[in-house]
């Protein structure tokens, strides 16, 4: 009786998908080495392939002609002619045809080349693991030559076997094919291999499919699953804020406006055929595609009619162009004003103290808009933030949950993500590991605005850009030369700096009693800067009214902000993280475009 494997040796399907997914096969302990001999059904794209063919010797050994004839007389020619290709091929032209026939009558039929039974293995991979699983497709199955193109995609039925490589465990020896999905591989952008990930940006479509990027969204999945679970185990309600607003949380930032178009559209040309509406960039196409043809037909008299007719079509098709034109000329636009200015979000903090002077603490998860113009490696036109607020909460408190939250992040990215970190490790830093490890075990420093510039004044070993003058905001070379290993290093883990002046920061911060500092916080991290910005909100209606008049605020926009200090107020404080940022940080990547699946500069 033989024995039954037992359940846990079984392969997963995936619940929804008539397959297996790698990541449950190659991922286990054993590397896949338990479901030895189970039949399964596997998808993904071909990173990489080889063929194997079987060599069939060219001639008949000696040994076996002795064997087969019974005869040993060997002659000189014939060892010359099986030992070396050149001699038998230049005996073979200067061989008579009836000595031909009367070799080849001796020697086995030998099959055509593309006869030779080859084995293709191909290295595929369904985005679900770093690891790629071996697939072996035998001539037998399917045309070996359609299978070998880098990007195609494949579903296939075979079964798990052992592996004679040393750098695999497993393979899947296929025995049926499902579905191909094939590339034009002139055409294709990853076909080669290395791809700079500057040259990836040119692909946003396509670079999901190469190994870095994979891990990047691996990462970023980690640290967002990651911000939920940190707020959800500290009772923090997730609430989503509105992206248009009226409200603007920045004041002095350039934002993208909103505004509402009605476009008085011309009758729109149909196609006969299909009945669709004719796309002008398709006509254009067309045009270029027949004169093409026309230049062809030019080159020979053979065939007049046909070249007749084309000059005729491709007349028609310019006409319908020129009047597709014309229409598109006579298209108007209308814009109409909203009645009260509306623009993208760059902020939700003023929003989310609703919410939390009634649920206590609240957090939103989302992405906001700026349209300053920046370094598009460092900030993007359209960014995700995670922003909280607190009720009854002071700036220490807040700034205590910041550094919570960001050891955190790193100490769950490198519990649930080793594989990926070492890999981004080895391909891009290789002290990322060390250093996201420094961060999750460290105590944050905090010192105050005023001692970051003693600090910077007191520098020097390397002149740092930009004017130390109390009450300007801190540059981002000066707020990175306090913690930058490569330059004058004064600590050497994260710092937090705390109470700014007020002109550095929002009207809504809460004022200090010393009249020109307010309750801000930055925190500082090396390798990416500034990662957050907190305060204690301004509860005191009389210190916030005479705040916006110093800043000439229109104050009827914000008189639900104030009812919120009329009405049962509390003191509160709040933060706001840059997600994109700490996904560079966690990422070792120095391009915020890298690491934002679409990102809009």
């Amino acid at each position: 009786m033989s024995e039954e494997k037992p359940a846990a040796a079984l392969v997963t399907q995936s619940k929804y998908s008539k397959r297996v997914v790698l990541k449950s096969v190659l991922d286990r302990s054993d590397g896949g080495v338990g479901l030895v001999g189970e039949r399964v059904v596997v998808g993904g794209w071909v990173k990489s392939h080889k063929e194997v063919k079987k060599e069939e010797p060219s001639a008949v050994p000696i040994a076996a002609r002795v064997a087969r004839t019974g005869s040993d007389k060997v002659t000189c020619v014939e060892i010359l002619q099986t030992r070396v290709p050149l001699f038998r091929s230049i005996l073979k032209a200067f061989t008579p045809h009836h000595e031909k026939e009367r070799r080849e009558a001796a020697v086995p039929h030998v099959k055509p080349a593309n006869a030779v039974p080859t084995t293709a293995y191909l290295l595929v991979n369904d985005g679900s693991s770093l690891s790629n699983l071996q697939v072996v497709l035998h001539s037998s199955t399917a045309p070996i030559g359609q299978l070998t193109q880098v990007g195609m995609s494949i579903l296939v039925e075979g079964v798990i076997e052992k592996t004679e490589q040393r750098s695999l465990v497993i393979e899947l020896k296929v025995e049926k094919i499902l579905h191909l999905g094939f590339v034009n591989h002139d055409r294709y952008p990853l076909a080669k291999k290395r791809i700079p990930i500057e040259g990836l940006r040119n692909f946003p479509h396509l670079r999901p499919r190469t190994k870095t990027v994979q891990s990047i969204a691996r990462i970023r999945n980690a640290l967002s699953r990651a911000t939920h679970t940190f707020f959800q185990n500290h009772d923090f309600i997730e609430v989503h804020m509105p992206v248009l607003t009226s409200v603007d949380a920045k004041v002095f930032s350039e934002k993208l406006q909103v505004t509402t178009e009605k476009v008085d559209q011309q009758p729109t040309l149909m196609d006969d055929d299909d009945n669709r509406p004719v796309n002008l960039q398709v006509v254009r196409e067309a045009i270029k595609e027949k004169a093409d043809r026309i230049n062809e037909l030019s080159r020979t008299d053979s065939n007049k009619e046909a070249l007749v007719l084309a000059l005729q079509d491709l007349k028609n098709t310019v006409g319908l162009a020129s009047e597709l034109e014309e229409n598109e000329k006579q298209t108007s636009k209308i814009t109409y004003k909203t009645e009260q200015e509306m623009h993208l979000s760059a902020s939700y903090q003023l929003h989310l103290e609703s919410y939390a002077c009634a649920l206590g603490n609240v957090y939103t998860f989302g992405p906001t808009f700026r349209a300053e113009k920046s370094q598009p490696s460092k900030h993007l036109e359209e960014s995700w933030n995670v922003e909280l607020e607190m009720a009854f909460a002071d700036l220490e408190d807040v700034s205590n949950c910041a550094e919570d939250y960001i050891k955190f992040l790193c100490q769950s990215v490198l519990e649930n993500c080793p594989e990926v970190i070492k890999f981004m490790a080895k391909r891009v830093d290789n002290t990322l590991w060390d250093c996201l490890k420094s961060i999750a075990t460290s105590s944050f420093e905090r010192i105050t605005y005023t001692e970051a510039l003693e600090h910077l004044e007191n520098a020097t070993e390397k002149a740092v850009e930009g004017e130390t003058e109390w009450g300007l905001a801190l540059t981002e070379e000066q707020e990175r030369h306090v913690i930058h290993p490569a330059t004058y290093q004064v600590y050497k883990k994260p710092v937090i700096i705390y109470n700014h002046p007020k002109e550095a920061k929002p009207f809504f911060v809460r004022l200090n009693d010393d009249g020109k500092t307010v309750a801000a916080f930055d925190v500082i991290i090396p390798r990416v800067g500034k990662l957050v910005r907190g305060s204690q909100k301004e509860e005191r209606v009389d210190k916030l009214n005479r705040r916006m008049e110093e800043l000439g605020l229109a104050k009827e926009q914000y008189e639900w902000y104030f009812d919120l200090r009329r009405h049962g107020t509390v003191k509160h404080s709040g933060l706001t993280l840059e997600f994109d940022h700490m996904v560079l940080l966690a990422t070792a990547q120095r391009d915020i475009r890298d690491v934002v699946a679409f990102p809009r500069s």
